[in-house]
């Protein structure tokens, strides 16, 4: 037999003469409900149970006449049986009858499957306020509220093709270098591990603890087995080493390292022995004391990082170094930059995925009407928006500011804004468009000219070998036409070198 339209045959479940049950009315076949057998089980006549309006209740087949289960209007008594569409099945007697188990229109299920379709009794409905079911509260997601039905699902009286239907959220953002499509739909997300470095499979703290003491000990330092030791673990695989390594023998590891190498290469591999949000923090620390503040360092760390990330940054910020954050960034920046790090150094930027158009169009008037269209800038109002705004909400932002003053926000920040303001500025929009291009161009610029800047080099590929280093290289060989692990080749040498190119992975 086919579906739609079980049972085919008229006479219910089989058809055949002699089959179970034989009697033409269909399954169960006879006035008095199942089985249909004299003396059978139940039985009373009227079927089980027999009183009237019971679970079957009356002859003619399952569901019954009206006063069956359910008994009122609602969920589900009305006629179409299950599920409604013609052919489900065609014939008297048959399962379902009318009257049967659910029809309603809006009910569970109708034709086209889960979830059902709005109506009476459907599942579920939605509040026609701002924000509706699945939208973030605030004005995110479908502006005024999704439609009626199941987030996600198919406009009224469209079927929804398969099960489970996933959330539209809202609004996507609009793709780059085009007008809103009438049916914006999320940006491509990469899938998979984007890291260049990862877990050593059966590592074991113990044993590589002795590789390494074994590297230092005696007359001289056997770099290659320390760099082919720490360039293939993960970092939390070589944060594992310092207690393995006091454990054995007593002693630091770090300590030991910092006697037996030098310059670059000692800075890497100190770099590499710390967790992510030491490393943070240290950098940060070195970035505000002494004479003279790394801005860039300042604004590549707090941009890019997660909430989360920022505020155990915070946290151990204070305890190593008896101070907030927000402190030493006060009392070494000033004006309007620095209300751009303390803003950034909350770490309470939205991060919800979904994207409002209509509340992106408003946000790209506000930048508009705050810098081109405005004598002066309000500085504050591009701080508000690009501190405090999701990063795909921003994105959305940028992309309805070009079609709208047909200007990039960039361009348009570099002729309001100046100094470290206007540079601060552009790296939150450049990280906030494309992290793995930003990143790019900063690994680029730490290599170009006379001299490197190796604090830098060293901190985006220590910190980025297990985020999106992949990515990065494959943004770095798309702006300059050759592959990061040459340009790295060409750049360095010795020691440093081999364990840059590790982070680096293989040459693309």
């Amino acid at each position: 037999m086919s579906y739609p339209g079980y049972p085919p045959q008229s006479g219910g479940y089989p058809p055949q003469a002699g089959g179970y049950p034989p009697q033409a009315g269909g399954y169960p076949p006879q006035a008095g409900g199942y089985p249909p057998q004299a003396g059978g089980y139940p039985p009373q006549a009227g079927g089980y149970p027999p009183q009237p309006g019971a679970y079957p209740p009356a002859a003619g087949g399952y569901p019954p006449a009206p006063g069956a289960y359910p008994p009122g209007a609602g969920y589900p008594p009305q006629g179409g049986g299950y599920p409604p569409q013609a052919g489900n099945p065609p014939t008297a007697g048959g399962f379902p009858q009318p009257g049967g188990y659910p029809a309603p229109a809006g009910g569970f299920t109708q034709a086209g499957g889960y979830p059902a379709q709005p109506g009476q009794g459907g599942y579920p409905s939605m509040p026609p306020a701002g924000g509706g079911w699945g939208a973030a509260p605030g004005g995110y997601g479908a502006p005024g509220g999704a439609p009626q039905g199941y987030p996600g699902g198919p406009a009224p009286g469209q079927p929804m093709p398969n099960y489970p239907g996933a959330p539209a959220g809202g609004p996507a953002m609009p793709g780059y270098g085009g007008g809103v499509p009438s049916n914006p739909q999320a940006p491509a997300i990469p899938k998979g591990y984007r890291g260049s470095i990862k877990d050593f499979p059966g590592a074991d703290p113990l044993k590589d603890v002795e590789v390494l003491r074994k590297a230092m000990k005696g007359f001289g330092t056997d770099e290659n087995a320390i760099i082919e030791l720490l360039g293939s673990r993960s970092n939390k695989q070589r944060v594992a080493l310092i207690a393995a390594y006091k454990t054995t023998y007593g002693k630091d590891l770090i300590r030991d390292l910092k006697s037996e190498l030098s310059r670059d290469f000692e800075d890497l591999v100190v770099a590499m022995l710390q967790t992510p949000t030491q490393f943070d923090a240290s950098e940060l620390r070195e970035a505000i004391k002494g004479a003279g503040t790394d801005e860039a360092c300042l604004i590549e760390i707090l941009s890019s990082r997660s909430n989360a990330e920022i505020q155990e940054i915070n946290k151990l910020y204070k305890s190593e170094y008896g101070k907030k954050l927000e402190d030493a960034i006060i009392s070494d920046t000033s004006g309007h930059f620095r209300r751009l790090l303390v803003s950034l150094c909350q770490g309470n930027r939205d991060e919800r995925e979904t994207v409002d158009i209509s509340l992106a169009k408003q946000d790209a008037q506000k930048l508009y009407a705050a810098g081109v269209n405005k004598v002066g800038t309000d500085e504050s109002q591009f701080n508000a928006i690009l501190c405090a705004r999701s990063k795909p909400h921003l994105r959305a932002v940028f992309q309805e500011y070009q079609q709208m003053t047909g200007k990039d926000i960039e361009k348009s920040i570099c002729s309001e804004m100046s100094g470290n303001l206007e540079s601060g500025m552009v790296a939150v929009v450049k990280c906030i468009k494309n992290t793995a291009a930003y990143f790019a161009e900063r690994v680029y610029k730490a290599m170009k000219g006379a001299g490197t800047k190796d604090r830098t080099l060293i901190r985006i590929m220590v910190s980025r070998s297990e985020v999106d280093m992949l990515d990065i290289r494959q943004e770095f060989l798309k702006a300059y036409g050759k592959s990061l692990y040459t340009h790295i080749s060409s750049d360095t040498s010795g020691d440093y070198k081999k364990l840059l190119l590790k982070l680096c992975g293989s040459n693309d």
